[in-house]
Protein backbone atom coordinates (compact mmCIF):
# COMPACT_ATOMS: atom_id res chain seq x y z
CA UNK A 1 0.00 0.00 0.00
CA UNK A 2 2.82 2.41 0.77
CA UNK A 3 4.30 1.81 -2.69
CA UNK A 4 0.94 2.47 -4.33
CA UNK A 5 0.40 5.68 -2.36
CA UNK A 6 3.90 6.91 -3.20
CA UNK A 7 3.44 6.18 -6.92
CA UNK A 8 0.01 7.84 -6.89
CA UNK A 9 1.50 10.95 -5.29
CA UNK A 10 4.34 10.99 -7.82
CA UNK A 11 1.94 10.63 -10.73
CA UNK A 12 0.03 13.56 -9.25
CA UNK A 13 3.17 15.72 -9.41
CA UNK A 14 3.90 15.82 -5.67
CA UNK A 15 7.56 16.93 -5.50
CA UNK A 16 7.94 15.60 -1.95
CA UNK A 17 6.95 12.16 -3.23
CA UNK A 18 9.79 12.27 -5.76
CA UNK A 19 12.21 13.15 -2.94
CA UNK A 20 10.85 10.29 -0.82
CA UNK A 21 11.13 7.92 -3.77
CA UNK A 22 14.78 8.81 -4.29
CA UNK A 23 15.58 8.71 -0.56
CA UNK A 24 13.84 5.35 -0.11
CA UNK A 25 15.21 3.57 -3.15
CA UNK A 26 18.52 5.02 -4.34
CA UNK A 27 20.73 3.22 -1.79
CA UNK A 28 18.94 -0.08 -2.33
CA UNK A 29 19.17 0.11 -6.14
CA UNK A 30 22.81 1.23 -5.84
CA UNK A 31 23.70 -1.84 -3.73
CA UNK A 32 21.77 -4.06 -6.16
CA UNK A 33 23.79 -2.65 -9.09
CA UNK A 34 27.10 -2.69 -7.22
CA UNK A 35 26.86 -6.41 -6.45
CA UNK A 36 26.36 -7.09 -10.14
CA UNK A 37 28.94 -4.76 -11.70
CA UNK A 38 31.57 -4.45 -8.97
CA UNK A 39 32.29 -0.79 -9.78
CA UNK A 40 31.00 1.84 -7.34
CA UNK A 41 31.09 4.72 -9.83
CA UNK A 42 29.29 2.67 -12.47
CA UNK A 43 26.79 1.40 -9.89
CA UNK A 44 25.96 4.98 -8.92
CA UNK A 45 25.37 5.92 -12.58
CA UNK A 46 23.34 2.76 -13.16
CA UNK A 47 21.21 3.38 -10.07
CA UNK A 48 20.54 6.97 -11.11
CA UNK A 49 19.66 5.91 -14.66
CA UNK A 50 17.37 3.22 -13.27
CA UNK A 51 15.48 5.68 -11.08
CA UNK A 52 15.19 8.18 -13.94
CA UNK A 53 13.80 5.44 -16.19
CA UNK A 54 11.41 4.41 -13.44
CA UNK A 55 10.12 7.96 -13.08
CA UNK A 56 9.64 8.23 -16.85
CA UNK A 57 7.71 4.95 -16.93
CA UNK A 58 5.97 5.24 -13.59
CA UNK A 59 2.51 4.87 -15.06
CA UNK A 60 3.48 1.37 -16.27
CA UNK A 61 3.97 0.06 -12.71
CA UNK A 62 0.84 -1.98 -12.05
CA UNK A 63 1.49 -2.82 -8.41
CA UNK A 64 1.51 -6.57 -9.03
CA UNK A 65 5.05 -6.72 -7.68
CA UNK A 66 6.72 -4.59 -5.03
CA UNK A 67 8.06 -1.30 -6.32
CA UNK A 68 11.61 -2.38 -5.48
CA UNK A 69 11.19 -5.56 -7.53
CA UNK A 70 10.06 -3.45 -10.48
CA UNK A 71 13.06 -1.15 -9.97
CA UNK A 72 15.39 -4.16 -9.96
CA UNK A 73 13.98 -5.19 -13.35
CA UNK A 74 14.75 -1.74 -14.71
CA UNK A 75 18.18 -1.84 -13.08
CA UNK A 76 18.93 -5.18 -14.76
CA UNK A 77 18.23 -3.55 -18.13
CA UNK A 78 20.53 -0.65 -17.24
CA UNK A 79 23.21 -3.14 -16.20
CA UNK A 80 22.89 -4.94 -19.54
CA UNK A 81 23.29 -1.61 -21.35
CA UNK A 82 26.36 -0.82 -19.22
CA UNK A 83 27.91 -4.21 -19.97
CA UNK A 84 27.29 -3.63 -23.68
CA UNK A 85 28.76 -0.09 -23.61
CA UNK A 86 31.84 -1.12 -21.66
CA UNK A 87 32.40 -4.43 -23.42
CA UNK A 88 32.37 -6.20 -20.08
CA UNK A 89 30.66 -9.49 -19.41
CA UNK A 90 28.09 -9.98 -16.68
CA UNK A 91 29.06 -12.41 -13.94
CA UNK A 92 28.06 -15.96 -14.74
CA UNK A 93 25.76 -16.15 -11.79
CA UNK A 94 24.57 -14.01 -8.97
CA UNK A 95 24.27 -15.79 -5.66
CA UNK A 96 20.82 -14.40 -4.93
CA UNK A 97 19.53 -15.54 -8.32
CA UNK A 98 20.96 -19.06 -7.99
CA UNK A 99 18.39 -21.54 -6.71
CA UNK A 100 21.11 -24.09 -5.92
CA UNK A 101 22.69 -22.14 -3.06
CA UNK A 102 22.61 -24.63 -0.20
CA UNK A 103 23.22 -24.77 3.51
CA UNK A 104 25.04 -21.44 3.82
CA UNK A 105 25.06 -21.65 7.60
CA UNK A 106 25.88 -25.35 8.04
CA UNK A 107 29.57 -24.85 8.52
CA UNK A 108 29.43 -22.10 11.13
CA UNK A 109 31.92 -23.98 13.28
CA UNK A 110 34.29 -24.83 10.41
CA UNK A 111 37.84 -23.55 10.24
CA UNK A 112 38.59 -20.17 8.66
CA UNK A 113 41.25 -21.97 6.61
CA UNK A 114 38.69 -24.17 4.84
CA UNK A 115 38.14 -22.69 1.34
CA UNK A 116 34.69 -24.27 1.05
CA UNK A 117 33.61 -22.70 4.34
CA UNK A 118 35.00 -19.31 3.25
CA UNK A 119 32.96 -19.55 0.05
CA UNK A 120 29.82 -20.40 2.00
CA UNK A 121 30.48 -17.50 4.36
CA UNK A 122 30.77 -15.20 1.36
CA UNK A 123 27.51 -16.57 -0.05
CA UNK A 124 25.81 -16.01 3.30
CA UNK A 125 27.01 -12.41 3.31
CA UNK A 126 25.52 -11.95 -0.15
CA UNK A 127 22.20 -13.41 1.02
CA UNK A 128 22.22 -11.02 3.98
CA UNK A 129 22.80 -8.04 1.66
CA UNK A 130 20.07 -9.21 -0.71
CA UNK A 131 17.65 -9.59 2.21
CA UNK A 132 18.52 -6.10 3.50
CA UNK A 133 17.85 -4.64 0.04
CA UNK A 134 14.38 -6.12 -0.10
CA UNK A 135 13.14 -5.06 3.32
CA UNK A 136 10.35 -2.47 3.24
CA UNK A 137 10.89 1.22 3.81
CA UNK A 138 14.08 2.21 5.59
CA UNK A 139 14.43 -1.13 7.41
CA UNK A 140 17.44 -2.26 5.38
CA UNK A 141 19.06 1.16 5.72
CA UNK A 142 18.67 1.40 9.50
CA UNK A 143 19.98 -2.12 10.03
CA UNK A 144 22.97 -1.43 7.80
CA UNK A 145 23.68 1.89 9.49
CA UNK A 146 23.39 0.37 12.97
CA UNK A 147 25.13 -2.97 12.54
CA UNK A 148 27.47 -2.50 9.59
CA UNK A 149 28.43 1.17 9.83
CA UNK A 150 28.10 1.21 13.63
CA UNK A 151 26.05 4.41 13.84
CA UNK A 152 24.40 5.31 17.11
CA UNK A 153 20.61 5.51 17.27
CA UNK A 154 20.85 9.31 17.60
CA UNK A 155 22.91 9.50 14.39
CA UNK A 156 20.36 7.38 12.53
CA UNK A 157 17.59 9.59 13.89
CA UNK A 158 19.38 12.67 12.56
CA UNK A 159 19.78 11.07 9.12
CA UNK A 160 16.08 10.28 8.95
CA UNK A 161 14.97 13.49 10.67
CA UNK A 162 13.29 11.47 13.38
CA UNK A 163 13.56 10.87 17.11
CA UNK A 164 15.78 8.27 18.78
CA UNK A 165 12.69 6.60 20.27
CA UNK A 166 11.10 6.28 16.81
CA UNK A 167 14.35 4.83 15.45
CA UNK A 168 14.57 2.28 18.28
CA UNK A 169 11.04 1.20 17.41
CA UNK A 170 11.95 1.04 13.71
CA UNK A 171 15.04 -1.04 14.51
CA UNK A 172 12.89 -3.51 16.46
CA UNK A 173 10.49 -3.87 13.51
CA UNK A 174 13.41 -4.02 11.05
CA UNK A 175 15.13 -6.82 12.99
CA UNK A 176 11.89 -8.83 13.07
CA UNK A 177 11.34 -8.29 9.34
CA UNK A 178 14.94 -9.29 8.61
CA UNK A 179 14.70 -12.47 10.70
CA UNK A 180 11.51 -13.53 8.94
CA UNK A 181 12.78 -12.69 5.45
CA UNK A 182 16.21 -14.25 5.94
CA UNK A 183 14.71 -17.43 7.40
CA UNK A 184 12.55 -17.68 4.27
CA UNK A 185 15.58 -17.21 2.02
CA UNK A 186 17.53 -19.90 3.90
CA UNK A 187 14.58 -22.31 3.73
CA UNK A 188 14.20 -21.65 0.01
CA UNK A 189 17.89 -22.26 -0.69
CA UNK A 190 17.97 -25.42 1.41
CA UNK A 191 14.90 -26.81 -0.36
CA UNK A 192 16.24 -26.25 -3.85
Amino acid sequence: MEDARLVHRMLGGDERAFDEFFDDYFDRVFRFALRRCGDADAAEDIAQASLVQAMRRLETWRGEAALFTWLCTICRRELMAWWTRTGRQPPRRSIEDDVEVRAALERAAASDDDPEWLLERSETAQLVRATLDRLPGHYGDVLEWKYIEGLAVAEIAARLRSTPKAIESMLTRARAAFRESFAGVVRATEGS
